[in-house]
């Protein structure tokens, strides 16, 4: 019935996975220690507003432990919990994972493929911390290996990236992914819905630019204010400056953004999951990222729309 050769009314990453790889694709989180260049001072300082990545990292993932100890502690965690996971990638996910010397990144990345558990690498990072000689070194290694690069885009408004202490551009992102798609190299980005300053339309009108992206995947994100924040601290004082997705409203608004994306675009994740003790704003009780899914795909049935029925080429 579909393009993506499933009955799912949107192009899911995971089923896509599972037929290209034979079994499901398990991530195991990675924290090399990395920084960012808006954190130490490269483009700036204190980061984007939004961000406090403890709330995204596993407890096993320390960047005081090599590699190899977080893959092992890793390891014995995940296959508890998802026993028929057959195939694991290495997910480098927290700060910015392209942000240091190549001879750096060789070294980390080399030491989780050398561990015979791992047949991959995910690598989280921003558009303005790849450079030729990465993408050449990374488009080597997916020769060899299955290599992800994930960008941070978040927002396709410069007057948002601005607002949130981004340090970069929209085009920056472009520039990023059309270099990384052009090396033949698999790549998603991470968009973040409901950022301050932005309307339903601001949001809704972004999907013609990443329509022309030549991207892989992409993931949602709605806006949670997360404690110890520069963000929480804006929202404790001036709460009257945002507007939080209600869950209602949050499925409403995906499910007409995924009707308008390109059906070709993988969808990695339809919305963020923070734990609940780190949120400082408005949550949606306990349910989880699954529970999110289902509603989306009931309203998608509801409205007896998919993923691309509206969307036009060439717009």
């Amino acid at each position: 019935m579909y393009p993506w050769d499933n009955s799912r009314r949107f192009n899911s990453w995971s089923d896509q996975a599972r037929k290209k790889f034979g079994t499901r694709l398990q991530k195991l989180t990675i924290n090399a220690g990395l920084s960012c260049p808006n954190r130490d001072g490269t483009v700036g300082r204190g980061g984007c507003t939004f961000c406090n990545n403890e709330g995204f990292n596993p407890s096993y993932c320390d960047p005081q432990k090599d590699i190899k100890q977080q893959i092992d502690e890793g390891l014995a965690f995940i296959k508890k919990r998802y026993p028929r996971a057959k195939l694991y990638v290495a997910y480098f996910q927290a700060y910015s994972n392209t942000h240091a010397p190549l001879s750096h990144l060789r070294g980390i990345y080399e030491e989780a493929l050398g561990h015979p558990d791992i047949s991959g690498l995910v690598i989280g990072t921003r558009p303005d911390c790849v450079d030729d000689e990465k993408l050449d070194y990374l488009a080597a290694l997916s020769k060899r290996h299955f290599i992800k690069v994930e960008y941070g885009v978040e927002s396709c408004h410069d007057e948002t990236l601005q607002r949130i202490n981004r340090g970069h551009s929209y085009e920056a992102s472009v520039k990023a992914i059309e270099a990384t798609a052009g090396r033949g190299i698999f790549n998603g980005i991470h968009l973040i819905f409901g950022l301050p300053g932005e309307s339903r339309q601001m949001m809704l009108e972004q999907v013609n630019r990443i329509n022309k992206l030549p991207i892989n995947t992409i993931k949602f994100h709605q806006l949670q204010i997360v404690k110890n924040t520069l963000m929480a601290e804006e929202y404790a004082a001036f709460s009257e400056r945002f507007h939080l997705f209600e869950l209602g409203e949050y499925v409403d608004f995906v499910v007409s953004f995924i009707e308008r994306l390109r059906p070709d675009i993988a969808i990695d994740r339809l919305s963020g999951e923070v734990p609940p003790r780190l949120i400082a704003g408005m949550r949606w009780g306990n349910i989880r990222s699954d529970g999110v899914i289902g509603l989306i795909e009931k309203e998608l049935e509801k409205r007896k729309t998919y993923q691309g029925r509206l969307f036009t080429p060439g717009i």
